[in-house]
């Protein structure tokens, strides 16, 4: 087996903020610590809320962090073509369908939910004739239908997971119906692409793995190595976001050190056993899956200026 290649995905709709510091530090150390390589690509689907003057901002944070990567892929939004491709292997496997679902009917308190509260789609439109679908006014989404089937990821921080596609997600959207390609398709096609062995990102992302192990068989991909990393959460348990100014790069770069910042995260993930300066390439010869903390890290950010 060669060394692995990572990726680092982040949306540029901002600064970057600790979560993403923490996302991106631990998915360089896996790869970095066992020689391997690192992928940037700049997940800018959705182009209202992403610009260049953003993605430009990432590169730099990543540079003052001493995160460097290997290459760098095109941006999501330049690639539609690409997707169109696979999109179109979907079809001749007869396995979309249009939906014209609205958001409050999915959301409704009559839709199948699961204890989390998110919805599984029930199939609403997946037997539609053709006169029923002519009678819509409107463009539909189209979803790619799932089977009965169980799929299980064998992750680097949280164990095994498993998840029934039909019963626990039901079939999925892959394009809206303004003709953007969704988050689940355009990853998965990303990543198999750039021949990514291992995906290194937030806990809230787990449920979405299922979904892109089955795209990866209908594409003929091979599995990458999923590590879902917890969640940075605030003293008063809010997660934190873009939204917390205090905790973006732009106020860090002006109050703390990259080396000060690197050992605080690692230090209260459980990698290292003292808060003290550190360097990224240093954290590498110290990482190891086991020692890093599984469920939501409570970071109180005042101790970085102390």
């Amino acid at each position: 087996m060669g060394a692995p290649v990572g990726r680092f995905a982040p949306t540029p709709s901002g600064r970057m903020h600790l979560g993403n510091v923490f996302a991106a530090l631990i998915g360089w150390l896996s790869v970095k610590s066992k020689g391997g390589s690192l992928v940037l690509r700049m997940e800018d689907l959705d182009t209202q809320r992403t610009s260049e003057e953003f993605a430009e901002a990432l590169r730099q944070d990543l540079k003052w962090l001493g995160l460097d990567w290997d290459s760098e892929t095109p941006p999501q939004s330049r690639r539609s073509k690409v997707y169109d491709r696979y999109f179109d292997l979907l079809a001749d496997q007869g396995l979309l369908y249009p939906c014209y679902c609205t958001r409050s009917q999915l959301h409704s308190v009559n839709a199948p939910h699961l204890s989390d509260g998110t919805y599984v789609y029930a199939g609403t439109c997946r037997n539609l004739t053709e006169a029923q679908r002519n009678a819509f006014d409107r463009a539909p989404a189209f979803r790619v239908k799932v089977p009965d089937k169980e799929m299980v990821v064998e992750d680097l921080c949280q164990g095994t997971y498993r998840q029934n596609l039909a019963a626990q997600c039901g079939d999925f959207v892959v394009r809206r119906a303004d003709g953007v390609y969704v988050y689940q398709l355009a990853v998965t096609v990303d990543d198999g692409l750039a021949g990514v062995t291992e995906v290194v990102r937030g806990m809230d992302l787990l449920g979405s793995a299922p979904r892109q192990m089955y795209l990866q068989e209908l594409f003929d991909f091979s599995h990458p190595v999923y590590g879902h990393v917890p969640m940075l959460i605030a003293p008063d348990g809010r997660r934190l976001s873009k939204r917390d100014k205090d905790m973006d790069l732009g106020f860090l770069q002006q109050n703390t050190t990259a080396e000060k910042l690197l050992g605080f995260l690692a230090y209260t993930s459980g990698i290292i056993d003292a808060p003290e300066a550190v360097s990224a390439k240093e954290l590498a010869t110290e990482f190891a899956w086991e020692n890093l903390k599984k469920t939501d890290i409570c970071l109180d950010i005042t101790q970085l200026f102390t």
